[in-house]
């Protein structure tokens, strides 16, 4: 009797698996043999995407052979889009797919090349590393990227690039290479100490050169300069993804795909926490200039994004750029906040509705009974909903829903988390987990530890860490810049007072623009219509002093 001929399985089911996450994936034949390599900035979409109905009528004939031949897939995330060009690139060369043109021609990816043993060293570009006494750095996915830093090297520490042997004529002479003296002024050997320099930046060690284009960003910004602004955050972003730091990929270093809940569970047995931290919370300050702070906080459910949960918030109360104050700000208002709901319904919680969250939420309480504050209000888990993080504050009339999340975040080091700390205390949070996440080297600060702690960068608990605070920033940053346009779009005037929209729009319907209007004398702006003599003199005073 004839062997039962294997069913193809049904890929469109497991496509609904596959994270909304840069990575790479491979397509495999019924004998599981790789034979093809792909990557994605979204591999959900990409995946998805080979297995509508359409993709098949229209395909190619290679694409359509390549599907008709696929049994099944895996895909593999990965931090970046960058990663995900390095680790195509090397799975490609591992496994030779059939139906894959690219990069089995051997092609390398860019590095820098530096041959210390030359009189003067040059930065050049190779794609092949050799054993022949140099240094090398790379490989980097972003050739443009690289090309770029490699001009801020040449000007910042007067480093030589391309080319070959002693520096030019020309080379000696030009302004480009003035850091701090031109290069016809040092001798080789004082040389050898820029490239040293210039070795170590790229290496990563560059948060100082880093800190310092952000504050020149800031000024900008400050000065609404936003030109200037929009090309150091260009150069910043360059810098960053040259400079920070790729995995080498190797047969056994392959990430996996993301699995939500184990990650979940990872970070519970990593920061030793009482209970599995289903419910997380983190924030985020992004203040690039001092116009708009803004803050974030982002909700993660069992591991992926509760994006009806998410909150943003303009810091009100600090002055200039203060991180730490900003923090405490925010993570005050969100959780006094999330208190003073748990009250709404004691009548008394209408009269307080106006003021400060936190200060409301003690006379509340003290309301209820002057002997016990925000502190001794006996908040214990319950597990009425095992899928929420719930604690309930008890009062005269029973126990109202408190809903808190088993783990907050804060992005930023100690300074932010003893900034949060403070505020949670002085809610009478003392017992909710809470730990810092520092970008730089990716360290968790927790309260009362004196040395933070470092995961392995391919931990799934960091990697989760990871997701969380990049959405927090992602969700900042989009906001900061929703309100930078909205400034950019808004006219001197709206800083002048008594001028309303209307009034606005009136004055520049007569004159034009607000250059015009500053060279307009008092009678000539107080002609306008809905302008009386009195506003126009203000005007004119204003825009003199503007």
């Amino acid at each position: 009797m004839a062997a039962l001929k294997k069913e193809k399985p049904d890929l469109q089911k497991k496509v609904h698996e596959v994270p909304h996450k840069p990575g790479v994936y491979l397509m495999r034949d019924r004998f599981n043999r790789v034979i093809y390599v792909g990557k994605a900035r979204d591999l959900r979409k990409r995946v998805g995407s080979y297995f509508l109905p359409s993709k098949l009528a229209q395909a190619d004939l290679k694409t359509r052979a390549m599907l008709e031949a696929t049994w099944d897939f895996e895909t593999h995330t990965v931090r970046s889009e960058a990663e995900s060009v390095l680790l195509e690139g090397k799975l490609i060369k591992e496994y030779r797919p059939r139906y894959n043109i690219s990069f089995r021609d051997d092609k390398r990816f860019l590095l820098v090349r530096v041959d210390m043993s030359e009189e003067w060293p040059r930065f050049r570009l190779a794609r092949f590393k050799k054993d022949d006494g140099s240094r090398y750095f790379g490989p980097y996915a972003h050739a443009g990227a690289l090309r770029q830093t490699l001009n801020f090297m040449r000007k910042k520490f007067g480093v030589l690039t391309f080319g070959r042997g002693a520096p030019t004529e020309r080379e000696l002479k030009s302004a480009t290479y003035q850091v701090p003296v031109r290069l016809s002024e040092i001798n080789a050997e004082q040389y050898r100490d820029r490239v040293l320099q210039a070795g170590e930046f790229l290496e990563g060690k560059s948060r100082e050169m880093i800190a310092t284009l952000e504050e020149e960003m800031h000024k900008a910004a400050k000065k609404m300069d936003f030109e200037k602004a929009a090309e150091l955050r260009n150069m910043i972003d360059d810098l960053r993804s040259t400079t920070r730091p790729m995995r080498r990929f190797t047969r056994g270093s392959l990430p996996t795909p993301i699995e939500p809940m184990a990650d979940v569970r990872a970070l519970a047995e990593a920061l030793h926490l009482p209970q599995v931290p289903r419910v997380m919370e983190c924030f985020d300050i992004s203040n690039i200039s001092t116009t708009h702070v803004v803050a974030s906080m982002v909700c993660f459910r069992d591991g992926v994004p509760d994006k009806d949960n998410y909150r943003r918030y303009r810091v009100r109360t600090v002055e200039g750029q203060d991180d730490f104050a900003s923090m405490a700000e925010v993570v005050r208002r969100r959780y006094s906040r999330v208190l003073l709901e748990a009250r709404d319904a004691n009548s008394d919680t209408a009269e307080f509705s106006q003021e400060n969250a936190a200060d409301a939420l003690a006379r509340i309480s003290n309301h209820h009974d002057p002997n016990r504050g925000a502190q001794s209000q006996n908040l214990q888990m319950t597990s009425e909903d095992p899928a929420l993080s719930v604690r309930s504050a008890q009062n005269d009339e029973g126990f109202v829903a408190v809903r808190l999340p088993d783990l907050v975040i804060v992005d930023g080091g100690k300074g932010q988390l003893s900034a949060a700390c403070r505020e949670l205390q002085r809610l009478g949070l003392h017992d909710l987990p809470i730990i810092g996440l520092a970008k730089e080297r990716e360290e968790i600060y927790r309260p009362g530890r004196a040395l933070p702690l470092q995961l392995p960068m391919d931990s799934a608990a960091l990697r989760l860490l990871q997701r969380i605070r990049d959405e927090a920033h992602r969700f900042a940053n989009a906001y900061h810049q929703l309100l930078m346009k909205k400034r950019v779009g808004e006219s001197i005037l709206d800083d002048c007072p008594g001028v309303s929209q209307n009034r606005k729009n009136l004055l520049l319907r007569r004159f034009g623009s607000v250059n015009r209007l500053r060279k307009a004398t008092v009678d000539e702006i107080a002609s306008t219509e809905g302008i009386g003599r009195k506003l126009a003199e203000e005007v004119h005073q204003f825009l003199q002093r503007h």
